[in-house]
């Protein structure tokens, strides 16, 4: 925002000279719906922004040919997409051929901007202001409430909100948020014990304090869509969050996968093994997560550092037999791991992926990959996937 409140416009002349990020061929988040005719509309502008997004900058013919869609469909959808300030021209593409140079079009990506928040720390909540290619440009942070107490971690959701639309620069174009728990689609929090939230209705509550559009999922599932949308992920993964806690986010043939009760991927509460094992939060012994949560992770290295290797391979071993089931069942490509590389490269993978191989039908998954994500800010980048998604129709 300018020092006026009111929204910064970006000039053509910044866009010029700007080189426009692209993706390369669109990796859409495939929808399973069929388009109807009254959605048809909807379908189109999705398209044109997702090509764009992905492209970069082209001129309206080039569009038309990349989408499909005719000329008059696309010179409506871009007036219009200009009108509301989504997308920019930026001037006439050099030609040496006859006829009138095209002029060149693209989303806007100076002139919005998008707040990321990611709760999943166990001392800080994290927050940043991000460009529409997924990149940081101011980052601040609260501390997170000792106890979980709901109040407090709204109150310290809020403060940090405010603080990064205080800094951003260009209009926002909404909040994300990545929260550790059960979250609906609504962005209701049905569950998340360590915040203090029990039906906690987040989305609506902040985004009804800040005026501003809000998109609320769990943790993990905005870092896979992090990892499809910049990351080097196949269309079918399952990309394993290790923090504090253990959670999972899940995509098969470019469909995120939710489930019935919004729990897909929850992992971190599977009893591994029969033998017992360190105690967890939730009250039994041997969770996933009582085994591989950075914090004992880091505890037991620190305790006993003549058997670092033991530990991680131990932990790596624990993961491969809590997931082996669901690489089989949903046939996926690979496993992605994000954390701290020092603990999970290394003996930990190495660990995983000989239990994998193990535990798996041979010949069959044996090119199943595991390996870290190269991703930093994997949480704060996948909710601007989010916000991207909810509010332009582009992954």
């Amino acid at each position: 925002m300018s020092d006026s409140g009111e929204p910064r416009q970006s000039s053509a002349a910044e866009h010029v000279s700007a080189t426009p990020h692209a993706f390369g061929p669109a990796r859409s988040l495939r929808s399973r719906t069929k388009v109807l005719p009254e959605h048809a509309r909807g379908h189109n502008r999705a398209l044109v922004l997702q090509t764009l997004y992905h492209a970069g900058s082209m001129s309206r013919a080039d569009l038309s040919r990349e989408t499909g869609l005719t000329r008059v469909t696309i010179s409506d959808l871009v007036a219009e997409f200009i009108a509301d300030g989504i997308v920019v021209e930026l001037g006439i593409r050099e030609t040496t051929g006859p006829g009138k140079p095209p002029i060149l079009i693209d989303i806007d990506r100076l002139g919005h901007q998008i707040i990321g928040l990611d709760l999943s720390d166990a001392e800080v909540f994290r927050g940043a202001v991000l460009n529409l290619d997924g990149d940081v440009v101011e980052r601040r942070e609260v501390a997170r409430p000792a106890q979980p107490d709901g109040d407090a971690a709204y109150n310290a959701v809020l403060e940090l909100s405010r603080e990064l639309m205080a800094v951003s620069t260009a209009a926002l174009l909404g909040v994300g948020i990545g929260t550790p728990g059960v979250v609906r689609p609504d962005g209701v929090v049905l569950n998340s014990p360590n915040l203090g939230w029990t039906d906690f209705p987040l989305e609506a509550r902040l985004g009804r304090d800040l005026e501003l559009p809000v998109l609320a999922r769990n943790d993990a599932n905005a870092a896979v869509l992090a990892e499809y949308t910049f990351g080097d992920a196949r269309s079918d993964f399952i990309l394993i969050k290790i923090g504090v806690g253990v959670g999972a986010g899940l995509i098969s043939g470019s469909q995120p996968l939710m489930g019935s009760r919004f729990a897909a991927g929850e992992i971190g509460h599977v009893v591994v093994g029969t033998d017992g094992g360190p105690h967890c939060v939730c009250g039994r012994d041997g969770c996933l997560e009582a085994w591989l949560s950075v914090t004992r992770l880091r505890d037991e290295v620190d305790a006993r550092p003549e058997s670092r290797e033991e530990i991680l391979r131990d932990a790596g071993t624990r993961m491969a037999i809590a997931i082996a089931p669901i690489i089989t069942a949903l046939d996926l490509s690979e496993v992605v791991v994000s954390g701290p590389s020092d603990l999970l490269g290394g003996p930990l993978i190495d660990a995983a992926t000989e239990t994998l191989r193990s535990r798996t039908l041979e010949g069959v998954f044996d090119d199943v990959v595991i390996r870290l994500t190269r991703q930093e800010d994997i949480v704060l980048r996948g909710t601007a996937v989010m916000v991207l998604s909810g509010q332009l129709g582009v992954s």
